[in-house]
Parts: structure tokens; sequence; C-alpha cells
């Protein structure tokens, strides 16, 4: 299993690639409690058939190691670099999900010679005005369907009182299927512990004042009915990034897997200059 080596933190990552007759490299970026081990995830996605990508499990979570000590989006976008650091990788393109754009942005901002086009999907930047919603105020004694019926009206808006009224087997149908995804490892107090070490460093990100300071391509994507990123906050990052480009699909907090044209746009954006 591939485990850096020359870091202060043993990280986790999964290589795709390089596809023929690309010279493409893409860090991606995971959100809030991914884990490579969760199938199926951006590996078997699209993506990999078009570019070399390069996927890890984030401090706390995964297979990647998980020190009980205050976490910073500092230290997740220089645990990235170091990354591409142990694998040679000078630059890439990088695609960040959720908490993982979150991560993108500071790592732009960090390391802006590391990358070469941004693209950030589902994702806010931060401070008062422009935060994600607070997932560290979410009760943490809620049982698992009750916080499954929580976040899926708040992923997606359209998921209301109504429609689940309206459509009790799929409602429950999604309900099982979530209920089935998590890896057996993350009931286990390490990995509880590395996510609210997550959710505590993502709740101090604030990047807005610094958002003018990006200077590389950047594509934001974002869904119509996403409450975990408000629709507000993407046209706001448009607004402030210069030359930012904003793109909308169909579908909530998880519209690439919704909406089918998601991947081949944002593969388009990183293939053409």
């Amino acid at each position: 299993m591939p485990f850096t080596q020359n870091t202060d933190l043993e990280m986790y990552y999964e290589l795709s690639g390089p596809v023929e007759g690309t010279t493409e490299r893409v860090l991606f970026i995971g959100g809030t409690g991914g884990d490579l081990r969760v199938k199926p995830n951006v590996l078997d996605g699209p993506l990999p058939k078009a570019v070399e990508i390069l996927a890890y499990d984030q401090r706390g979570l995964g297979r990647t190691e998980k020190p009980d000590s205050a976490y910073s989006i500092e230290q997740y976008a220089d645990d990235a670099v170091n990354l591409m650091d142990e694998l040679g990788w000078e630059s890439a393109n990088i695609v960040g999900v959720s908490f993982g754009g979150m991560v993108a942005l500071n790592l732009v901002l960090r390391h802006p010679d590391r990358v070469r086009k941004l693209v950030l999907c589902c994702t806010s930047p931060g401070g008062d005005k422009l935060a994600s919603y607070p997932l560290h105020e979410i009760p943490r004694d809620l049982g698992e369907e009750e916080r499954i019926r929580k976040m899926m009206s708040i992923s997606d808006t359209r998921l209301d009182d109504a429609w689940r009224q309206a459509n009790p087997k799929k409602f429950r149908s999604m309900i099982d299927m979530s209920l089935s995804m998590p890896h057996a490892d993350q009931k286990l107090p390490e990995f509880k512990m590395g996510a609210i070490r997550q959710l505590e460093a993502r709740s101090q990100h604030n990047v807005v004042d610094r958002l003018k300071d990006i200077s590389i391509p950047t594509l934001i994507c974002a869904g119509r009915y996403d409450g975990l990123a408000p629709v507000e906050n993407q046209q706001a990052m448009c607004d402030l990034i210069p030359g930012a480009r904003l793109r909308w699909f169909e579908g909530g907090h998880m519209f690439l897997i919704q909406d089918k044209d998601a991947w081949p746009f944002i593969i388009s954006f990183l293939a053409n200059d």
C-alpha cells in the first residue's frame, strides 16, 4: 500500500494514470470524512480516464495517520504539498470538493507556484458571512440514522418534508444506502477523534479577504440545491477571485454524481488552455 515516507505525517495515497496522450496531473482533495476505502470514489469515476490523478486520505481520516492534537486548515494545505513533494510533482491542477475545496483555497494562497488550475466544487471561503453549513455544531450524540436524516435535507434542499412524505420508499432506500457506506473502522475511537479534529479545523476556515490574491485560472462548480455550500457563497467567490468562472449543475452537495455533465465540464476546463 502506498504511504508517504519523507514527511512528518504518514499519509495514504493512490495514483491512477498517467493517461496516454495527456500530461495533465490532478491532485484531488476530498471532503469531510473522506476515506478512499469507501467505494465508489473519485478513482472509480471519469476523471482517471482523462488525466493522471493523485488522491489521498487527509490527516485524521482513512488510512492516514491520526495525531491526537489540534489540526489547522493550513496544515491540511501543507500536507497536500508535502505529498506532491514526495512524488516529485512540482505543480498540478487541483480539484477540491467540499472541505477539500477549503484546503485547495489555502493551498493556492500558501503555495501559488504549485497550482496550475483550480477547480472548487461545492465549497465556501469561510468567515462569518460566507461559511459552509456549521457541521461542527451538529450534536455529536445523534444516532447514525438521525444524523443521516438531518444531513440529507441540508445536502439537497429538495429533500424536504413534503418530498419525504411523497417518496417514502425512495427516502428509506437512500437512508439504507448511506448507512451501508462507512467503513467499519470509522466507528473506532481514533477515527472519531480524527473526524472531530477535521470539523474543528473546518470551523476556523476563512480566506474571504485573500480571494483577490488568487491569480490562476479558477472554475467554481456548484449544485443549485446545495444547503451545505450555500448558493450565495458561490457567486461571492466568483466575484472575489479575479477571472473566476462559475458553473451551476443540477443537484445538491452531491452534484458531481447527480449531474452527468459535471465531470465532463471539469475535464474540459482542465484540458483547455
